[in-house]
């Protein structure tokens, strides 16, 4: 019995402190009525503190966030499905804004724009929660872009140097090779310091799924994250996807680290934008988009930067992708996301027909930063390499009127074509900066020449592997940031030179020249 007293009076002892330590008074609530709800969008009274942006709680643990203020109503833009939700029930302010978690914990896992886990391992821990939109670092936080990031693909890397902290936009019409660029320089980073953030937004499963494989198989998934925002996702949860992918990026880059955003793709968000807009009664405009779809994507890429010394040094690299209507590039976004980003990378679907892979448009795409962080050695390799080919180009259509029969003429279309056949490279096969630099200066100074057009494939296939055992030493300098001077040019020709003449002796016989088409 004296036992039963002693636990009863210890038992009353803590709830008598519990009851001390607890606060006692009044306690404010902002709460509301859902009015109407359906395609994502609920309309809700009784709100009147809310402000934009600001992150609501429907029943069932369902979130929201505040899109419109109207002077009786708010319009909500729901997070989740909209399941279960009706008419009347109760909705709570949260007096915050979407958040989504950062840190180490994210690599290598597959999220959703939440920050939930969609690969089936456990909940992820982030070091802390970030609001999805913030805003970008100030000007003089700032600096200049300098830095090369290496895409692996000969394409890009010798005539549109990408730098770190740059914005550049890859457009095209539907399915000419986009997402696989994107995914070429993210599996390129697999030997880099570069931490990668892929945004699938409106994707199918099966192509989200593809690009998880690919990196999964060729790079460094532990060192990705991807954030999933299918298209049968909610619509707030694809309108905020860009916006997490971001901010998990920040995390590193605020830290004196370096990380890409491959954006895939804008215009879907900007469909998704649209939709919203017009769901909760905005004015369209041109194209039925609302006027602020320029703004949003602004406030997004405006994100990217190299930060100063003063900052830490980080960078976050953004390659948003766009997609055309027939090739049409004046239309409404992509002209919009032009004007946004530090230049655009342009496939066309007529080059990716004829088997030009990447089909990169090399008259209508720039990089308005270009040489400035272009590798040293590739620079001085592909100092004329465009102009060439651009040259190539033109003649080139004149010869399907009819023969060439000057001898210079003859000489400069068929170094065209070689080319156009070392620049061709196939899928998740990106290259080292030396096979860069041996493949350019291997045409630029005439060592192809001598050699059948359809065995350049293959004396491009071989040079990582020859380069390694014949001219180890310029590899080692090259890939140090070393430049390409007379004896460096002297020695790289005599391994080139040793190689082609060794595929073309094991060449069954001379082979012809393809068709101008062809490589």
């Amino acid at each position: 019995m004296t036992d039963t007293h002693d636990a009863f009076d210890e038992w009353l002892d803590e709830a008598r402190r519990r009851v001390d330590r607890a606060p006692l008074g009044a306690q404010a609530e902002d709460l509301g009525r859902v009015e109407t709800v359906g395609d994502g969008i609920a309309f809700v009274s009784g709100l009147r503190r809310a402000r934009l942006d600001e992150l609501v709680r429907f029943e069932g643990d369902r979130m929201g966030f505040v899109l419109t203020l109207e002077p009786d109503r708010i319009g909500c833009v729901l997070l989740d499905d909209a399941e279960g939700i009706e008419a009347g029930q109760a909705v709570h302010g949260t007096g915050e804004v979407v958040r989504a978690p950062v840190g180490k914990a994210l690599l290598g896992r597959i999220v959703d724009p939440l920050g939930r886990p969609l690969d089936g391992g456990g909940a992820i821990e982030g070091e802390s929660r970030e609001p999805v939109d913030k805003p970008a670092p100030a000007i003089v936080q700032r600096d200049f872009v300098t830095e090369p990031v290496q895409t692996g693909t000969l394409v890009l890397d010798a005539m549109f140097a990408l730098g770190r902290g740059q914005r550049e936009l890859i457009v095209g019409d539907r399915a000419v090779g986009k997402t696989s660029i994107a995914v070429d320089c993210i599996i390129n980073q697999r030997h880099s310091d570069i931490v990668c953030v892929y945004v699938a937004i409106g994707q199918k499963s099966s192509t989200v799924s593809r690009v998880i494989e690919a990196i999964r198989s060729h790079g460094a998934f532990d060192r990705c994250i991807v954030v999933v925002a299918a298209a049968s996702s909610a619509p707030g949860l694809q309108w905020i996807a860009p916006f997490t992918g971001f901010t998990m990026a920040e995390y590193f880059r605020d830290r004196g680290q370096h990380a890409l955003v491959v954006v895939d793709d804008l215009t879907k968000h900007a469909a998704t934008h649209r939709e919203i807009a017009l769901l909760t009664r905005q004015p369209p405009g041109r194209e039925a988009y609302p006027g602020d779809v320029f703004y949003v994507h602004a406030r997004l890429l405006e994100r990217a930067a190299k930060l100063s010394k003063a900052e830490g040094g980080g960078s976050l690299t953004a390659l948003p992708i766009a997609e055309l209507d027939a090739g049409n590039l004046s239309a409404y976004i992509p002209t919009n996301l032009i004007s946004i980003t530090d230049g655009q990378i342009v496939l066309d679907s007529r080059l990716f027909q004829e088997g030009q892979k990447p089909a990169v448009d090399i008259g209508t795409s720039v990089s308005r930063v270009g040489g400035k962080t272009q590798a040293r050695a590739l620079r001085e390799a592909a100092e004329s390499l465009r102009l060439d080919y651009a040259q190539f180009l033109e003649l080139e259509v004149f010869t399907r009127f009819g023969g060439v029969t000057d001898a210079q003429m003859k000489g400069r279309i068929e170094r065209g074509r070689r080319i156009r056949a070392i620049l061709t490279q196939p899928l998740y096969v990106p290259l080292r900066l030396v096979d860069e630099v041996a493949l350019v200066h291997a045409v630029q100074a005439g060592l192809l020449d001598g050699l059948a057009l359809d065995l350049v494939p293959q004396f491009r296939k071989a040079v990582p592997a020859w380069l390694d055992r014949q001219a180890a030493p310029i590899v080692a300098a090259i890939q140090g940031g070393g430049k390409l001077d007379a004896a460096t040019r002297a020695s790289l020709d005599k391994a080139l030179s040793a190689l082609a003449a060794e595929i073309a002796r094991a060449s069954p016989s001379p082979s012809p020249s393809a068709s101008p088409g062809g490589a």
